[in-house]
């Protein structure tokens, strides 16, 4: 029988874990915040313990991109000194760890798909604490998940779908960033792939690319919620140039889901079917 552990549970992911979970009739373990600290190892091992969790999912991490470069310990502490730290407590106990990661680990300076096994050459302080930690796990533990997602929305917490909700509804006019392609990733749709990898049973451990196909940029992003949830605004295509920020983003970031998908015999839906599942969801 498994027992699912959840770090980080009041997260955007943690709550689709939760809402999927409930659906699909999956029980899990969601401690108190404050008794899965992942920069305290003695709470952690205490935890595993008691619990002893067969596989433990981590949605605890450091995500503020911009903010990072200038929170670097922070930051640091968060995405490469706690994920090893929960490696640590997972070998502890034998339980499988599933750990998210991103695409913000590439440069993204080529047109091509990014395989698992491309160099890792990250352009922000956020893209290389990921990637930390990554090393971290793969340093202390066999048994484990590493999923690299990327541009994560859902009903839950903040994202980009809210804010362009949100956005539209008071404004007549946007710009928005047309030179940075990737492709949208809704939350329920990982979260149910995440439970797909563990109820298979299947010990194909490594590194893993998930997020929904197709590629966009954020402005026909934007473009496709202002559509779907008919709101009128104009939105103007701009270049990244125009819009600076603190932490560099990866001009292509789309990654090749080949892997997750021959190993484990997964579907991945068309991101806008999945956006449009959202909004209807958010409207309703």
């Amino acid at each position: 029988m498994d027992k699912i552990l959840i770090i980080g549970a009041a997260g955007q992911l943690g709550q689709c874990l939760k809402a999927v979970a409930d659906q699909r009739g999956i029980a899990l373990i969601l401690p108190a915040e404050q008794d899965a600290n992942i920069l305290k190892p003695d709470l952690l091992a205490a935890l595993f313990e008691k619990e002893q969790p067969t596989h433990v999912i981590n949605c605890a991490a450091y995500t503020a991109v911009d903010k990072a470069e200038d929170e670097l310990d922070l930051a640091q502490a968060i995405n490469a000194t706690g994920a090893g730290n929960l490696a640590s407590a997972c070998k502890q106990v034998g339980a499988t760890l599933v750990h998210i990661s991103t695409d913000f680990v590439f440069a993204g300076d080529a047109v091509k798909l990014l395989k698992e096994e491309d160099l890792a050459e990250p352009i922000s302080v956020y893209g290389q604490t990921k990637l930390d930690g990554e090393l971290a796990i793969a340093a202390v533990l066999k048994e484990f998940f590493i999923l690299r997602t990327s541009w994560l929305y859902s009903e839950f917490a903040n994202n980009f779908v809210k804010t362009m909700l949100k956005l539209g509804a008071e404004r007549d006019e946007l710009g928005i960033i047309a030179d940075q392609v990737g492709s949208p990733t809704y939350a329920i749709d990982l979260a149910n792939t995440i439970f797909d990898i563990i109820l298979s049973g299947k010990t194909d451990y490594g590194t893993y690319h998930y997020s929904n196909e197709g590629v966009i940029s954020w402005y026909d992003f934007a473009m496709a919620i202002f559509q779907i949830s008919g709101t009128t605004v104009k939105v103007n295509p701009i270049p990244g140039s125009a819009y600076p920020t603190k932490a560099k983003r990866p001009p292509f970031s789309v990654m090749d889901k080949a892997k997750i998908k021959s190993t484990f015999g997964i579907a991945i839906p068309y991101w806008r079917q999945s956006l449009e599942k959202c909004i209807e969801r958010l409207t309703n």
